[in-house]
């Protein structure tokens, strides 16, 4: 019973307050398809800059409606076959972005750089295309993500200062991520990311190539450079740029 009546108390009465409105248009995943799991990245230290970045205030993943829904849609025919989604990064504030900018700039910050870009230069990160002043994300229809085996396996959280594997690794060798082996971990800046690259073969081929042939049929198109990014091509805000925190 105190459960219940404390359910039914505002939150503006126990002194919290409410998180602000999603602009039209944008929706939070999990209220149109929540069994997709969530490894938000950027709320966390485990990520290319190695601390949690601007802009990231709860782990979440928005997205506008239209890419929600074909997501759901997506997910729904992975589960029919054994699979789950698991999105690394959804919408990204512009602020986001400037974080990056900010970070690709400082060319003396190497600390992560034995995961996520262990074989190239941070000075070719812009004109290598893995780094740019404005990204897809920030239009809320593009989505990192990758496919999980069901039942998902236990992830255990990155602990800050812990030894970096390469990304291009094994998969045994990687960061243990509960996803199946897509030849690279996730944000691999490395030509062995590239979707079709030649060198990633067998089962890692296969699970790459499910994702893609998955999210195309719901209207998704992939960035050839990086196997788990994909925008909806007939995204609602193709011009517009949206800087509102993730929260």
């Amino acid at each position: 019973m105190l459960l219940n009546s404390l359910a039914a108390v505002p939150l503006l009465a126990s002194g919290l307050t409410a998180a602000p409105a999603l602009p039209d248009g944008f929706v939070d995943l999990r209220q149109v398809a929540p069994s997709v799991l969530h490894d938000i990245r950027y709320q966390t230290a485990h990520n290319f800059v190695g601390r949690p970045i601007d802009g990231y205030r709860a782990p979440k993943c928005v997205l506008t409606k239209k890419a929600a829904t074909a997501l759901a849609k997506a997910q729904r025919a992975l589960v029919a076959k054994g699979y789950t989604l698991k999105v690394y990064d959804c919408y990204r504030p512009q602020r986001a972005v400037n974080h990056f900018v900010r970070w690709a700039e400082d060319v003396d910050d190497q600390r992560m750089k034995r995961e996520f870009y262990p074989w190239m230069s941070k000075t070719r990160l812009f004109s290598g295309g893995y780094i740019a002043k404005k990204s897809g994300h920030s239009r809320g229809s593009t989505v990192d993500l990758t496919l999980v085996k069901l039942p998902a396996r236990a992830q255990r959280p990155y602990v800050p200062g812990e030894p970096l594997q390469p990304c291009t690794g094994p998969q045994a060798r990687r960061f243990p991520d509960n996803s199946v082996d897509m030849g690279t971990g996730y944000d691999c800046f490395d030509s062995l990311a590239n979707t079709a690259d030649p060198r990633v073969t067998g089962q890692a081929k296969a699970n790459r190539k499910l994702l893609k042939t998955t999210l195309e049929r719901q209207g998704f198109a992939n960035y050839s450079k990086e196997w788990w990014h994909f925008t909806l091509k007939n995204e609602p805000f193709p011009n517009r740029y949206f800087d509102f925190p993730v929260q």
